[in-house]
């Protein structure tokens, strides 16, 4: 039996194939871009880490230019720079801002549709936000009021987790019927048990798959600088010195292929993206029975 889903989405992806957002030129992502259809993925979000302003504006600028050669690029998601210090992850502090209108003045540009953020240490910056058509999601943060965001960035991972005497972050994700919630279901940032209790909490109309994938993925490297901190690839995690789990090393396919292996993946899981941003389908993948891809199309034409 085959089955037919649109391309896959990813709206939080730092890079892969040796290619980091923060750090890449123009060309440098137009490979990756061409790479990446190969694996069906149809479009994406570049993912900035925090980083100095300075370096911010340079990469939006950069992944801009080449967004006017390639329409599968469909806009910046700023993780970063206006998140909580005590779930920091491995974002550099150095950099972090106050949530104010002021401070995103400073790298506001209109192809951020998505900025992750947390809210309990807003200042003004959620309403300035709210009229200009981006994203707004929770995440690397501790708070539970999670009324004034549109969705939560790696659902249980850099945030607050779940305990029965107290409400959190991770609490109000679940039981929030209203917000699309990110989940990275590569078997290492969320255990089955708890993807188990996610997907059952969750509408499936709500889930977000994302890979959070880092440049190291599918490349031969096993020691990179990334957000700053020495990262280390033991062929399975990616970690910083510390031990602190950075993103993950596989691609979202592969990601659908694990959860289709255990019985907790639903093709409508793809549609979400689209319909979370307004996006129309732009071609194809034909699935095999056990979630191999078999066939890749693209504005009409095939791909694999």
């Amino acid at each position: 039996m085959n089955i037919k889903t649109p391309l896959i989405i990813e709206q939080h992806f730092h890079g892969a194939f040796g290619i980091d957002f923060n750090t890449a030129d123009t060309n440098e992502i137009l490979i990756l871009a061409d790479k990446l259809l190969k694996y069906g993925i149809g479009g994406f979000f570049p993912t900035l880490v925090t980083d100095s302003v300075d370096n911010i504006k340079r990469q939006i600028n950069v992944i801009k230019k080449a967004s006017e050669l390639c329409n599968r690029i469909l806009g910046i998601h700023l993780e970063g720079i206006f998140i909580n210090p005590e779930k920091k992850g491995i974002h550099n502090p150095e950099y972090f801002m106050s949530l104010t209108k002021n401070n995103y003045k400073l790298i506001e540009d209109n192809f951020i549709k998505i900025i992750t953020l947390a809210p309990e240490l807003d200042e003004g910056l959620i309403e300035y936000l709210k009229n200009k058509n981006i994203k707004i999601q929770a995440g690397h943060c501790v708070g539970e009021d999670l009324n004034n965001v549109c969705g939560t960035t790696h659902t249980f991972n850099a945030m607050s987790g779940i305990s029965h005497k107290s409400n959190s972050t991770s609490l109000s994700a679940l039981t929030d019927d209203r917000l699309y919630s990110e989940i990275i279901a590569d078997g290492i940032h969320v255990c089955d048990k708890a993807l188990k209790l996610f997907f059952k909490s969750k509408p499936d109309n709500k889930v977000i798959l994302v890979s959070d994938s880092l440049p190291i993925t599918h490349s031969e490297i096993k020691e990179t600088t990334f957000a700053g901190y020495k990262i280390f690839y033991d062929g399975a995690r990616a970690t910083s010195s510390d031990n602190t789990l950075a993103g993950s090393t596989v691609l979202l396919p592969e990601i659908i292929q694990r959860l289709g292996k255990i019985g907790m993946f639903n093709p409508q899981f793809i549609n979400n993206v689209y319909e979370y941003h307004s996006i129309t389908p732009n071609g194809e993948i034909e699935w095999d029975e056990n979630w191999n891809i078999k066939k890749i199309q693209y504005e009409g034409h095939e791909i694999l």
